[in-house]
């Protein structure tokens, strides 16, 4: 996790197992519970055994603390191996070439190697994710000529889930809290989070890693305060110093979270390195890029995007989860991220979009009485969205002033009275509409539901009182006025008309 020097501790990813691993028992792992990972009781987990021992190929180990880790260079370990090239048609082994660390061997690589190894099914849903996006970070690695075991520091982050979140509040890729989010150049609105973007996440988490590796020389310490934080780090070896000890990572005595995080991403670089070994097979990912980007000019609706590149919104949001709501930000960034096939399509959709179908919008002009609160909640958009298009700094507001309420590509109906509130009309298509109770299944999101009943996640925000990022339990009952021809006609209970 990308934490601020002076922060203390947080991990964030798989985890770290900290009560199951704080002893070094040299017994095989069965079973681990591993944070969003399949449960081993899950009939989808095949129990797999390691074939047998890793061989030693790593320096000679040492004790550090009471539980022995191997040494490792504390140069910069190998040769740079030039990767950029497209004689790899498998990422795997591109990324197989750029490995540079030292192998890595003790019980905690051997007790994560066994741990990837028995849940199989948990490696194939990483890897799935992995797949949209992983090309781009190895390209951005090699770019710097760094060793391709950054590149897989997303397995131990996130388990490469732009959506992964901790308790501390690190989240996206590379699990950044939001403060080292801002120190790292990673902007924050209610539009848009940097830290969820995958192009600008994976530069600031290299430019911070670079930064490390630069202050303490050694990719393992990097790593470690990437980690723990840099003031752990540093703290560990002025302790070691001061006591004539070692400075080393083998020699320091660091927080028992940060003591098995090497060992970790060492036990995936391993599996990676030679999965038939562990009896896991890594499917192919072609070594070419999976999108592209576009510059849309200004502010457009997601949705449209989506159409025009004939695509679902959920795929458009995999790769583009740095837009937290239905649209690209005002302000920008004023580019998407697509699949590289759709680009001409979509480049050439909005070449021909008429501006006034980017977005579309409302127009409330304020009457004695009206606040922010009470306007964001009759639109059902955050205060935060009308300060930001109206270029608000404060709740001051004046009888007659005019405000731009951003619609997601909804038709609008809109009427002023004196004493009648502006009506929006939410339906996408005739003004029939259902009620329905939809209740949470597992892997339900907001998103999903969204596009199943075809409604807008906005509209589902509105009738139930939600935020896009809500977690939603299991059982939990949510309102939809949805579009009879969508839903079968068991489901309608009222049947009303906006």
């Amino acid at each position: 996790m990308a934490t601020a020097p002076t922060k203390t501790l947080r991990f964030a990813g798989l985890g770290v197992l900290l009560t199951t691993l704080a002893g070094c028992a040299t017994a095989p792992m069965s079973r681990l519970a591993s944070p969003g990972s399949a449960s081993p009781s899950d009939p989808n987990v095949v129990k797999t055994k390691v074939p047998h021992k890793v061989a030693t190929h790593a320096p000679a180990v040492v004790k550090v603390g009471e539980c022995p880790v191997p040494a490792i260079d504390h140069a910069r370990a190998g040769h740079a191996v030039d990767t950029s090239d497209k004689k790899y048609s498998n990422l795997w082994n591109r990324i197989r070439a750029g490995l540079r660390l030292p192998r890595m061997e003790g019980p905690r690589v051997a007790r994560y190697e066994q741990w990837f190894a028995n849940n199989p099914q948990y490696v194939e849903n990483m890897l799935q994710r992995a797949n949209l996006y992983l090309y781009q970070i190895v390209q951005d690695v090699s770019k710097r000529n760094m060793p391709m075991e950054i590149a897989l520091l997303p397995a131990i982050e996130s388990a490469y889930s732009p959506d992964a979140y901790s308790r501390s509040a690190a989240i996206g890729l590379w699990q950044f809290e939001p403060s080292t989010g801002r120190l790292w150049g990673l902007k924050n609105n209610w539009w848009y989070n940097g830290e969820r973007d995958i192009i600008a996440s994976t530069n600031a988490a290299l430019d911070f890693l670079q930064s490390l590796h630069n202050q303490f020389h050694s990719w393992d310490l990097a790593l470690a305060a990437y980690n723990a934080g840099q003031g752990t780090v540093e703290a560990a070896i002025a302790h070691n110093k001061a006591l004539g000890l070692g400075t080393h990572y083998r020699d320091l005595r660091l927080p028992l979270q940060t003591e098995h995080y090497v060992p970790k991403l060492m036990a995936f670089v391993n599996i990676v390195r030679d999965p038939a070994k562990y009896g896991l097979t890594l499917r192919a990912i072609p070594n070419s890029p999976y999108f592209v980007r576009v510059n849309t000019g200004s502010q457009v609706d997601l949705s449209v995007i989506a159409r025009l590149a004939n695509m679902s919104l959920k795929q458009l949001y995999a790769i583009n989860p740095g837009f937290t709501h239905w649209a690209t930000a005002p302000n920008g960034p004023h580019t998407i991220l697509v699949p590289v096939a759709t680009k001409a399509a979509l480049i050439e959709g909005l070449s021909q979009l008429p501006p006034q179908d980017r977005m579309q919008w409302a127009r409330h002009r304020v009457v004695p009485g009206d606040t922010l609160y009470g306007i964001s909640r009759e639109y059902g958009v955050s205060i935060a969205a009308i300060r930001s298009t109206n270029h608000l700094y404060g709740d001051l507001l004046h009888v007659g002033q005019n405000l731009l309420i951003p619609m997601a590509g909804r038709r609008l109906v809109v009427s002023r009275h004196p004493a009648a509130r502006t009506e929006v009309a939410l339906a996408r298509s005739g003004p029939q509409r259902v009620k329905i109770i939809h209740r949470v299944r597992p892997g339900d999101t907001l998103w999903s539901i969204a596009e199943r009943y075809r409604v807008y996640v906005t509209q589902l925000e509105r009738w139930n009182v939600l935020n896009a990022h809500d977690v939603l339990r299991l059982g939990q009952r949510i309102l939809i006025w949805a579009s009879p021809a969508m839903v079968p006609s068991a489901m309608a209970k009222t049947r009303v008309t906006e």
